[in-house]
């Protein structure tokens, strides 16, 4: 009997089976409020008609009318949100990868090198990863100048380069995980039936890991939109995100535009959220009906 299951079945003799539900219910509803009562409040001060951020002075749109002629807040947020969706995008396919050959090459020359180096942006601290990026690309700037005359100057490369490296080792996790779930019966089934490896991968492994693949996009979005310490070291001329902004800004304290555009930020990526996960379901219930379709036709 393990430690949880005894003291489980202790807190249930001492407070009885009622009780102990609704003590459950009281420490989920707990870290409910831990997690979301921050957000409201930010949501709630972003209608605050005054611009101090601790003193209620009515309710007000001021501020998202305000933030439409925000030049720097709006060029930091579109700005963001391409470099977001790049790295996504590209953490992804990379991820994708990455994972399918670490799960179904056991054993090739490098390997555990391979996979320490994935893993390894994981542990370390972002300001080591964005220090190392920063002297590796002073270094390439110069090696560039020298042989061809012209370096890579500091902005929206540089920033989706240190993205990538973090947002592909998340990605290559989450997708790792489902990829070893996989039932290899279904491939090798696949392959007898005269399937190349090829439309193995596109027919009967990449539907089985898309949910995985949509969860890692979603994760490697929202680790690159919010991202400041890479985005500080590696950020040049004219190439601000939206969270170096806001970081500036609040330096002088927190107003309540910011607040407006955190909201924004909030709505559309909640509502992007939501969409994403309906769609994960609605694939997965046909996918549930089509092989229960299969076998009662077996």
């Amino acid at each position: 009997m393990s430690a949880q299951t005894a003291n489980t079945k202790v807190t249930r003799a001492l407070l009885g089976p009622k009780a102990t539900q609704w003590f459950g219910r009281l420490w989920l509803l707990l870290g409910f409020a831990f997690l979301f009562l921050p957000i409201f409040a930010l949501i709630v001060y972003s209608f605050n008609d005054s611009k101090l951020p601790s003193v209620w002075g009515g309710f007000t749109f001021k501020w998202y009318l305000d933030l439409s002629g925000d030049t720097e807040m709006l060029t930091g947020l579109r700005l963001s949100l391409e470099i977001a969706f790049a790295t996504a995008c590209a953490s992804v396919l990379l991820g994708t990868f990455a994972a399918f050959a670490l799960v179904k090459y056991k054993r090739f020359s490098g390997r555990t090198l391979f996979a320490g180096m994935i893993n390894a942006p994981l542990v370390m601290p972002e300001v080591i990863v964005g220090l190392s990026l920063l002297l590796m690309l002073v270094t390439l700037q110069r090696a560039m100048e020298a042989s061809l005359g012209w370096s890579l100057p500091k902005g929206v490369l540089t920033i989706w380069f240190g993205h990538l490296l973090l947002g592909m080792a998340y990605a290559t996790v989450v997708i790792q995980a489902r990829l070893s779930e996989l039932n290899p019966q279904l491939e090798e089934a696949a392959m007898d039936l005269g399937a190349r490896p090829l439309q193995v991968f596109l027919l009967v492994t990449l539907p089985m890991i898309t949910q995985s693949i949509f969860s890692a996009w979603l994760l490697t979005f929202t680790l690159s939109l919010d991202d400041v310490v890479l985005s500080a070291f590696l950020s040049g001329p004219g190439s601000t995100t939206l969270p170096l902004v806001i970081f500036n800004r609040a330096r002088l304290g927190v107003s309540p535009s910011i607040n407006a555009v955190a909201t924004v930020i909030i709505v559309v990526v909640a509502m992007g959220v939501v969409l994403a996960s309906y769609l994960i379901a609605r694939a997965e219930r046909r996918r549930s009906e089509e092989m229960a379709a299969a076998q009662r036709g077996g």
